[in-house]
């Protein structure tokens, strides 16, 4: 039996290799359709998941800033900063001595209170003692002459008495007499009052007056004083130096601001919050926050404030109707226990899902 032997010709060949050749650009057709439709899928999916993340709603995260109340020192008289004894960022107690003022114009005040008080004194004084020997000499024989005249007066007045009652002489003549004893009389009595008086001293109201001037000087000397004690500035409260203006050396007016001292005590936090986020806020509640300045150390703040910021802070309605303005409110807080290193400008996160 004869084997069938087939015999590669020439054109069987080529044939073969056509169809190898074809069968493999098939197969890379396929592959490149399967790697396009690969890559088609993940590029749709990278879109989707930038959606995702870019346009889907974000929780709104409300940041808030830690501030103090700010006591402004400033002095009473004008002056020239002679010595700072603090300086920025130091603490200080109540009643230290933070800066001293030279104010020549303050002396010079005191020396005149001073020289009026002792004119006052000295007028004083005087009226206390009274007049002086000559003029108590003088006041005394006018009253010793008005004595002899009255009693020349009363004898000549019994002798017309005697005679008017015998019908020697008219009642008119006797009325005469007696008007002038009634005169010399008063005139006896003024004599001893002024001298009496003239031992005394001045009259009440004289020394009343010269007791007022006094006391009046005395007024003007603890004013004087006074504004001579603004010459060295104290601290009103405990706290920071925040802020020093003037340099050592330069002239400040009356009731310029010399420096700024924050109250640490006061410390708070002040939020900004649109009022459709104020559902469950009101005064005393309770707010959890964190510090990012303390790494992201968490509060505890009570709420002691609400208060609408104004026309100029409301979220205006995009829509003509269906929306309405959205007023913001700020919000101040105030730590529940002492937070240590919190300042003030430090920015406080709070959570509104924290709100209790």
């Amino acid at each position: 039996m004869e084997e069938n032997k087939t015999t590669n010709t020439p054109e069987t060949t080529s044939e073969n290799s056509s169809r190898d050749f074809k069968e493999v650009l098939a197969n890379k057709h396929t592959q490149g359709m399967i790697i396009s439709f690969m890559v088609v899928l993940v590029v749709v999916g990278l879109i989707t998941l930038t959606g995702f993340v870019f346009f889907r709603p974000h929780e709104e995260i409300i940041v808030g800033q830690a501030e103090v109340e700010e006591v402004r020192i400033s002095g009473k008289v004008p002056g020239r900063i002679t010595e700072y004894l603090v300086e920025e960022g130091q603490m200080v107690h109540r009643g230290d001595t933070l800066v001293r003022i030279y104010s020549p114009e303050v002396l010079a005040k005191l020396e005149q209170a001073e020289a009026a008080k002792s004119a006052a004194q000295s007028l004083q004084r005087q009226a206390d003692k009274g007049a002086d020997g000559n003029i108590q000499n003088s006041v005394y024989e006018l009253w010793q002459s008005a004595q002899v005249g009255l009693e020349v007066t009363r004898k000549s007045h019994e002798r017309v008495k005697n005679l008017y009652e015998q019908g020697v002489i008219s009642a008119q003549k006797f009325d005469e007499v007696e008007a002038k004893l009634h005169a010399m009389e008063a005139a006896e009595r003024a004599a001893k009052s002024q001298y009496e008086l003239s031992k005394r001293g001045l009259l009440s109201q004289d020394k009343a007056t010269m007791q007022a001037l006094v006391s009046r000087t005395d007024g003007l000397l603890n004013e004087v004083s006074a504004y001579l004690d603004e010459n060295a500035l104290t601290s009103p409260i405990d706290g920071m130096v925040t802020d020093i203006f003037p340099h050592r050396g330069e002239l400040v007016g009356s009731g310029a601001p010399v420096m700024n001292i924050a109250d640490t005590a006061t410390i708070h936090v002040l939020f900004a919050i649109r009022e459709d986020k104020l559902q469950n806020v009101a005064r005393d509640t309770q707010l959890e926050a964190y510090v990012p300045a303390l790494g992201n150390k968490r509060i505890l703040l009570r709420v002691v404030k609400l208060k609408d910021m104004g026309a100029y802070a409301a979220w205006k309605a995009t829509k003509p109707t269906g929306q309405i303005d959205v007023r913001t409110f700020r919000i101040k807080a105030v730590p529940t226990q002492p937070v240590a290193g919190l300042v003030a400008g430090m920015s406080v996160v709070l959570d509104d899902k924290k709100v209790k």
